[in-house]
């Protein structure tokens, strides 16, 4: 397998090599030690590449079982969607159990069900027992948009209160939305108490502390060109500058995999997403009373919340192309004013853009691509607990107990239609369809 290197390439396209995004989350990030690049050979048991939630997890829970394990990061741990997204920790899979539970059926919808609570769980556990500091606060809600979306998402809390005993969810009416949210936009939705919102940079550089401090041998600035070989003598993970032979790989590169495994690529695409960060507002609670993040009921979602500081912090609008937008502020600016017009004198101070990556069906794509490697990617917006999880579930399978992540790989994953070449054109024409009905 040889690594895509060429003009389009993500991991080069759109940001400076080694650095973070100009984000207001770097600029609040805490220390970010160098860690060195991968020089010469080397041999561990476990080699994982990407420094992201799901590597970084897999790294410390692989490490807590013994194993020596080395990781390599074509630039910054956190570097990609891990230190850029919306910091939304939400409960569930990407997709309502109603629809898991009629494409599945009740018992697998329930074991996703239980694997997702436990992400949630897992990450606000690592984020106590490592003390990350992450401005970890409760709440989402879920905001519909139009008034025919009521009935099903009233049909969707009683769903999970009564069949799945979930106590922490309940609906909201228009009126009371409209006190909780400063927006004209919303009709009603669903709090979900329980689910969490986050600093998520500084959530994954706690991962990466841990996982040093627990013996895990970190390389930044160590783009993977090639991985050959196989379980018997070991596969063998090359770099610009070094290599890392091991008998377990895992490739935890979600939306950067650019070429690494074909396989995964076809059924993993990436999309481009974008958020902005507005000056501190003069009285962030009349925008949003109770301090807990939002997302839509739009296809082409819209989520925001409130940073520390009192910024609004605000992502929308996306594009299926390898490079971001020229002007990422008037981007987002359009989607923001839809539903906060009384922000249009308000001045955006950050904007940024990163590349996360989904699948058909939304679900998160677990996959053993060839023998002595696994690949777990694929979160569609939804990795702030799963890919964390993910990461365990690896690192289960990797330590011989894999009925977990062999779950997950055994949900048909489709491919894209068109194959990799195809892919994007043919998802840009689906999305400005659904991007007509949002308005509809």
């Amino acid at each position: 397998m040889t690594y895509f290197n060429s003009s389009s390439d993500l991991l080069t396209i759109n940001d400076r090599p080694g650095q973070h995004a100009p984000s207001w989350y770097a600029v609040t990030a805490q220390s970010m030690p160098d860690h060195p690049s991968l020089k010469g050979e080397t041999r561990a048991d476990v080699c994982i590449v990407g420094g992201g939630y799901s590597g970084l997890s897999a790294a410390l829970h692989l490490r807590e079982r013994g194993y020596d394990v080395a990781l390599v990061e074509a630039h910054r741990v956190g570097w990609g969607a891990s230190g850029r997204n919306g910091g939304q920790l939400g409960s569930g899979q990407r997709i309502g159990q109603g629809e898991l539970e009629a494409r599945l059926g009740q018992g697998v919808a329930r074991a996703l069900w239980d694997l997702a609570e436990e992400s949630k769980a897992l990450a606000k556990s690592l984020i106590a027992r490592h003390a990350i500091d992450c401005d970890l606060r409760p709440g989402i809600l879920d905001a519909i948009h139009r008034p025919r979306f009521e009935a099903e998402t009233r049909e969707d809390v009683a769903l999970l209160t009564e069949r799945y005993a979930y106590p922490h969810i309940r609906f909201v009416g228009r009126e009371e939305i409209r006190a909780m949210v400063a927006s004209e936009d919303f009709h009603g939705g669903a709090l979900d108490t329980d689910a969490a919102h986050l600093h998520p940079l500084n959530y994954a550089l706690g991962l990466a502390r841990a996982a040093a401090a627990a013996g895990v041998r970190l390389h930044e600035h160590s783009r993977v060109m090639r991985i050959s070989g196989g379980p018997v003598s070991g596969g063998r993970v090359e770099t610009m500058e070094g290599s890392v032979t091991a008998p377990h790989i895992l490739l935890a590169c979600n939306g950067y995999l650019c070429g690494l495994e074909g396989s995964v690529a076809a059924r993993v695409m990436p999309i481009n997403n974008f958020i902005v960060a507005t000056e501190p507002l003069p009285d962030p609670a009349a925008l949003i009373r109770d301090d807990v993040a939002l997302c839509d009921s739009r296809f082409v979602v819209n989520y925001f919340r409130l940073s520390r500081d009192g910024r609004l912090l605000f992502g929308g609008g996306e594009n299926y192309s390898y490079r971001f937008p020229a002007d990422i502020a008037a981007t987002v600016r359009k989607p923001l004013l839809r539903i906060f017009p009384q922000l249009a004198d308000t001045r955006i101070d950050y904007a940024w853009g990163g590349t996360l990556a989904i699948t058909m069906d939304r679900m998160p794509h677990f996959a053993r691509p060839a023998p002595g490697i696994l690949s777990i990617s694929g979160y569609s917006g939804h990795g702030v607990g799963m890919a964390t999880l993910a990461g365990k579930l690896a690192a289960e399978a990797i330590a011989g107990q894999a009925e977990r992540f062999d779950l997950l790989a055994s949900i048909p994953r489709p491919r894209f239609p068109g194959g990799i070449a195809l892919r994007s054109p043919l998802l840009t024409l689906a999305m400005l369809w659904y991007g007509l009905k949002d308005r509809l």
